[in-house]
């Protein structure tokens, strides 16, 4: 067996391999333990992390209306109950991609506290699609602290009909007809899959049931790159996606905060399936969130994304993070995010490589290359909405990868996940995602005539 990077690390580099595999094998044994554990005693250490933080941080305060109403969002068990919380009724779907996955999709096709008395039929409005980011599903955009800020509830009462995808392998997606969840083969797909599957079979069942003949886009993080993908290889999905929102899209980030990982990935991708196998990754975080208090748990996500990818989340306020980072992790492949990393070291957004070479052997004119995602043929209006704080977005690479017709918005002081859940979204992101969709969509007469009006925006257009 050949040993990626043997030889051409550093010792420091070196340390911090040995330590990470230390870490994931103490994690792994914790796991084990754990789940042979009975419930009294995960209990008593939920309780005793609460004690600590306490101890901290000091007494606890008595629980004012808005912790009691985030407190209910923390605990809600799936997407219906969030959608309940605020009074709305939701549909269940499920898709059966070309190659067997079973793919969960949820639908909210009527105002607060109105059901429709035929699930699964048309009514009549445009439809929009939103999709998650890289190890997400659905709940991220329903577990908002207050409705105004969540896009699917605000979209629904302008008179949309929302539907929200979820990816193979997460929560509501983690069947197939081919291969259980436990088998390694099951688990043996990237964002190739995402794009020629994945999208595709869900807006052309959603168009099925619809009745309609184009559809609306909104995509968050991967959620776009899947779209760019997805429209760029398959020319038909063009003529009946109406608009693409891409909502801090990602297409080829320059890589990590987090330098000694980034140098430890990039050169070699597939160092990642040494750290974390062939199947889930970081399959252990239900397991963390189940024994740490809420706060604890918020406070070890909030320093994570800090060394990683240097966002500070001062944009999310602190009961918003407390009750949505319960809802931000769902499974996915160790194989898509090595296709990231693969996609940061080579700088080009490109399908998976499956014959992954060391940058040692390559010559100046080289006798591969990886197929790249052709994404200038996207013919789809794409309004980009990215945030200038978001290390995750160099805006000018990405509009030099895409068509001339691209519409770029620019969010001042927005880092990546404050597009979801920032304190202020209903003032700066929704009204442009909703005036987009107004100038594209299918029946546009048929939405609420007066928009969201708010506050002065943020948002600045660029060109």
């Amino acid at each position: 067996m050949r040993i990626p990077l043997l030889g051409r690390l550093s010792f420091r580099e070196y340390f911090v391999l040995v330590f990470g595999f230390l870490f994931i094998l103490f994690e792994g044994l914790l796991h084990v333990i754990i789940l042979v554990l009975p419930t009294p005693i995960i209990n008593f250490c939920y309780e005793r992390s609460r004690g600590i933080y306490h101890r901290i941080s000091g007494p606890p305060k008595p629980k004012s209306p808005q912790r009691s109403h985030a407190d209910r969002i923390l605990k809600a068990r799936d997407f219906g109950e969030l959608c309940s919380i605020y009074g709305y009724t939701h549909e269940e779907h499920v898709v059966l991609t070309k190659d067997g996955y079973l793919l969960g999709l949820h639908r909210l096709p009527s105002k607060k506290g109105q059901q429709k008395s035929s699930p699964g039929t048309s009514t009549g409005n445009p439809v929009v699609y939103l999709h998650h980011g890289l190890l997400m599903n659905s709940e991220v955009w329903v577990c908002l602290t207050d409705a105004e800020r969540s896009l699917p509830f605000v979209l629904v009462e302008q008179g949309f009909d929302v539907w929200l995808g979820n990816n193979r392998g997460n929560k509501y997606s983690k069947k197939s007809i081919h291969h259980g969840p436990n088998s390694t083969k099951f688990w043996d797909y990237s964002m190739d899959d995402f794009a020629w599957h994945d999208i595709p079979d869900s807006i052309n069942y959603i168009l099925s049931c619809t009745k309609s003949k184009t559809l609306s886009y909104v995509g968050f993080s991967q959620g776009t790159a899947q779209a760019f993908a997805a429209l760029s290889i398959h020319p038909q999905l063009n003529e009946t996606i109406n608009v693409f929102i891409a909502l801090a899209p990602a297409m080829s980030p320059a890589g990590l905060a987090a330098s000694i990982v980034d140098g430890l990935m990039k050169a070699s991708p597939t160092l990642v399936f040494l750290f974390f196998g062939r199947k889930a990754i970081l399959s252990s975080a239900t397991m963390w969130q189940s024994i740490l208090y809420p706060p604890i748990f918020a406070t070890v996500i909030d320093t994570s994304l800090r060394w990683l990818f240097a966002w500070n989340s001062h944009n999310i306020s602190t009961l918003q993070k407390t009750a949505a980072y319960a809802h931000l992790y769902s499974f996915a492949s160790v194989k898509s995010v090595v296709h990231w990393f693969q996609i940061m070291r080579n700088g080009q957004f490109q399908m998976y490589d499956d014959d992954v070479q060391s940058p040692v052997v390559r010559t100046t004119v080289s006798s591969y290359r990886p197929a790249r995602f052709p994404t200038r043929n996207i013919v789809t209006p794409i309004v980009l909405c990215y945030g200038d704080s978001d290390s995750l977005v160099d805006i000018d690479v990405m509009i030099s990868q895409l068509p001339g017709h691209t519409v770029c918005k620019r969010l001042h002081g927005y880092e990546h996940l404050d597009i979801l859940w920032g304190k202020d979204v209903d003032i700066d992101v929704i009204p442009e995602v909703l005036d987009s969709l107004r100038q594209h969509c299918e029946n546009p007469e048929r939405l609420l005539v007066n928009g969201i009006a708010g506050r002065e925006r943020k948002l600045v257009m660029s060109d």
